[in-house]
């Protein structure tokens, strides 16, 4: 054992288990009552890096080394019990209350909380953790944990270089050396997560390196708390300034759009002012309230609290249309209480405490695995029913857009298509073959569908997303019509010759030097936007159409789906039918009079087709027609119900060339 060597101050800081109950309670009110964020994440955080920090450092102190497997023991022996437990839970839950569109999802995120890469798998999913609209799994807030967890990792891995650098340079001031790399650390990710959360906020918000500044700030503080010289009287008022400051957090700042970025230090400083606060003893600081032996003994179970609120609010809201009220929400945070007591006093406390790490990491093996075993019995009993008949979309049973072609009775005591548990695999097949291009890239990707050989015509469709959904109505055409279908399509990018995203105009540029490459027949695409009702076709828009047309290529323009404010489908699960044609009504925002119509000059050789009547019976915009799910999302059409209008989309191109002859 060596004489300490860095001079840090460790001790019980119980003002520290005050704001960990503090940043709970505001996560769980914000998310309960307001859908907000209330920057209680960001104080984890910062509490974590300074806590581990001085952790690393004290026990390098005591025993002159830092080695990974007692390091990372430890941190499993105090991580994964309440983890393990609350996901177990979860899945088996999940059976019973989960509605079955958001069930796939749900199990992917389980295996990514229990795994650590939760942030990632949202990330990776275009999961948005602000968007209202989303329906959110009931393990989306284990991001949090994965980051924290990743960020251990770092951290680990930091300080070891540290240590040798220290180790090997004993003239070095180990402070310095400290302040250095965690210093640079800080600014790097700092302005890594400004730039990011302007480019793209919610990728940047599950972005581990834009949150490992948060833990930075923390470390930093750790090394240079006792530098800090204030009055008691300083104390006192910076602490109080930073508890105030912490719980307005969510009131005064939009922070639906603007966190990660520089608006996260906000509630960071709030968070330092009450750590530098607590670090002087005075009469009527901070440290009175927080450091208080009822808030010390809950801030025990803030970590439970944290893990067990959104499991419980999101079953809540997967059978609930409205917020909480004021006695169900309270009922949400005093039942997370209880659950984290009981899972701290009966779980997680033993585990810990065990005699044994041989003990204790035996449980957690059993624990994993029946968590496994849990999630894999869902997964096959959902999405792998041997004894299912396969539904086929077009056939009797599930005619989609023909029932309302040919204005068919269809039984209404067979199950609709997609599953619920699908429906988020019914995006076309250029989706899945990756040759629908993303944001921020201009390169015309060309995917060959239909007949590939000895074909009489080929059709392009081009256009954004909204043009790429009718590639299964396509698809569906061409096995009849003899057709070679040609994918040119990229997200968030309709026809035109100017556009504010530089990609988009370029990737138009190249869409027609691509299309004037192919021999194309015939081009499909969409005539006009849903979104936006008093407005007209965008003249840049006919203007690109022009440019097609100019190639000796003809157009059909199909005029846009309606689209909707909130998730179609996900609405269909969790209330059913009736309801959800009422709220499908009720926010429609599809113009009673086309766009194209009000048209004084029409682009030529364009062929304009509404199939608007197709997404009604009996005059109201409906979910489900002829037994398929009209809707993937809030206006993307299924692909299940995309391939019904293979036979009427086929009938009107076959018009449409005798018309060109």
């Amino acid at each position: 054992m060596q004489t300490k060597t860095i001079n840090i101050e460790r001790k019980f800081r119980p003002e520290i288990e005050g704001l960990r109950v503090v940043a709970a309670l505001l996560v769980a009110i914000y998310h309960i009552w307001f859908g907000k964020v209330s920057g209680g994440v960001d104080v984890f955080f910062v509490v974590s890096g300074f806590l581990i920090t001085t952790s690393i450092i004290s026990k390098y102190n005591k025993e002159g080394s830092f080695k990974f497997l007692p390091y990372i023991k430890g941190l499993i022996k105090r991580l994964f019990p309440s983890v393990i437990t609350v996901l177990l839970t979860t899945v088996v839950l999940s059976f019973f209350l989960l509605p079955q569109s958001i069930l796939g999802k749900t199990i992917k995120e389980v295996i990514a909380s229990l795994f650590y890469y939760q942030n990632w798998q949202l990330a990776l999913s275009s999961t948005d953790y602000l968007n209202k609209d989303q329906m959110k799994t009931p393990v989306e807030h284990f991001w949090a944990m994965s980051i924290q967890g990743q960020f251990y990792i770092i951290w680990f891995l930091l300080f070891s270089l540290i240590f040798v650098i220290f180790k090997k340079k004993q003239n070095l001031k180990i402070i310095n050396v400290m302040n250095l790399f965690l210093g640079t650390l800080f600014i790097v990710s700092l302005i890594y997560s400004i730039y990011l959360t302007q480019v793209n906020q919610p990728w940047a918000y599950f972005h581990t390196f834009t949150r490992v500044w948060e833990f930075s700030l923390g470390g930093l503080l750790a090394i240079n708390l006792s530098k800090i010289k204030i009055t008691s009287l300083m104390a006192s008022i910076i602490g109080w300034l930073g508890l105030i400051g912490l719980i307005l957090t969510g009131i005064i700042f939009n922070v639906s759009t603007m966190f990660p970025g520089y608006i996260a230090l906000w509630p960071m400083l709030c968070a330092v002012f009450i750590l530098v606060s607590g670090n002087h003893e005075t009469k009527f600081g901070v440290k009175k309230f927080l450091g208080s032996s009822f808030m010390v003994k809950f801030g025990g179970l803030s970590f439970g609290l944290y893990l067990w609120h959104w499991v419980i609010l999101s079953f809540y809201q997967y059978h609930n249309n409205e917020r909480p009220g004021l006695v169900i929400g309270v009922g949400m945070i005093l039942l997370s209480w209880l659950l984290s007591y009981l899972m701290t006093k009966y779980i997680e406390k033993p585990i810990r405490t065990a005699s044994s790490d041989k003990i204790s990491f035996k449980k957690l093996g059993i624990g994993l695995a029946i968590n496994l075993f849990a999630v894999m019995a869902l997964y096959f009993i959902v999405f792998n029913n041997p004894l299912e008949k396969e539904k086929v979309a077009l056939s009797n049973d599930y005619p989609g857009a023909m029932a309302a072609e040919k204005q068919l009775n269809v039984k209404d005591d067979v199950d609709v298509i997609p599953e619920f548990s699908e429906i988020r695999n019914e995006s076309p097949d250029s989706s899945k073959d990756k040759v629908h291009q993303k944001i921020g890239e201009s390169k015309v990707l060309v995917g060959e569908y239909g007949k590939k050989e000895n074909y009489d015509k080929t059709i392009a469709l081009v256009g954004s997303s909204h043009a790429q959904h009718w590639l299964g109505a396509l698809q569906t055409a061409a096995k009849e019509g003899n057709y070679r279908v040609l994918n040119m399509t990229k997200s968030g990018c309709v026809l035109t010759t100017q556009d504010s995203d530089k990609d988009c105009e370029d990737w138009n540029k190249n869409l027609i030097k691509e299309i004037e490459k192919q021999d194309i027949d015939l081009v499909v695409t969409t005539a006009d936007s849903s979104t936006d009702v008093k407005g007209k076709v965008d003249p840049l828009q006919i203007k690109q159409f022009d440019n097609i047309t100019a190639t000796k290529t003809p157009i059909m323009a199909i005029r846009d789906n309606p689209r909707y404010e909130f998730n179609v489908p996900e609405t269909l699960d969790k209330f059913g039918e009736e309801e959800t044609i009422k709220k499908m009504n009720a926010k429609q925002r599809l113009p009673k009079v086309s766009k194209w119509n009000k048209l004084e000059e029409k682009p030529t050789n364009t062929k304009y087709i509404d199939y608007t009547p197709y997404f009604k019976e009996n005059g109201k915009f409906v979910p489900i027609i002829g037994n398929v799910i009209v809707y993937m999302d809030k206006g993307h059409i299924s692909n299940s119900y995309s391939k019904t209008f293979g036979p009427k989309l086929k009938e009107d191109i076959e018009k449409y060339f005798k018309e060109l002859n």
